[in-house]
């Protein structure tokens, strides 16, 4: 949806202004690299809440939402990362080192990678290439994406956890309300214990 779309790519417009305007601060870096980061993570967790928004009120319109916050999402943490990479001097051998012995970039980069195959079958061609089965399987690895990138913030600050464990707790009530609210059909089905035969008299 355009209107999505345009709200989506006005924080980075305004991120882009000001640093052309010097008033990132101290230190522009990292808090491009923070505030790219929180817009990817938001948006994510938002995409991820239309489909139980949809469950809870019965309402269509969320459902068209999801996939433009999907690629927000994953647009803003490709910039994440190539903010990143830019502090580093865009050195692979120093991205490498940090994604082996740091867990916290260990878990942000997986999250980006995970997003990747999302977002490259995020067109209807797609899902008929893959199949609608197949297609929905694959898009499942968004809640470990998402889930890894709550794990990245909250490893990532130093001293107060509230933020990170405010979106730890709305992407688990997330998950709870699918668990709860999904069809029938695809629940784990109750094997009902067969009575024992009566012995003969």
């Amino acid at each position: 949806m355009p209107a999505v779309t345009a709200g989506g790519l006005l924080p980075a417009a305004v991120l882009v202004a000001d640093a052309l305007s010097g008033a990132l601060g101290a230190n522009p870096i990292q808090r491009a690299t923070f505030q790219t980061g929180l817009l990817a993570l938001t948006l994510l967790v938002l995409s991820l809440a239309c489909t139980p928004l949809r469950l809870l009120t019965g309402w269509t319109w969320p459902a068209r939402l999801r996939k433009p916050l999907g690629l927000l999402a994953f647009g803003y943490a490709a910039l994440h990362f190539l903010i990143y990479l830019f502090d580093h001097g865009f050195s692979l051998t120093l991205m490498t080192e940090d994604v082996l012995e740091r867990p916290f970039v260990t878990a942000g980069f997986t999250a980006l990678l995970l997003l990747v195959p999302l977002a490259l079958t995020s067109t209807p061609r797609a899902v008929r290439r893959l199949g609608f089965a197949r297609w929905t399987r694959l898009h499942q690895l968004a809640y470990v994406s998402v889930s890894l990138a709550g794990l990245h913030y909250y490893w990532g600050v130093k001293k107060d956890h509230t933020p990170p464990l405010i979106y730890a707790g709305v992407i688990a009530a997330l998950f709870l309300v699918r668990l709860l609210r999904r069809p029938a059909a695809t629940r784990p089905r109750r094997v009902r214990a067969e009575p024992a035969p009566r012995a003969p008299r």
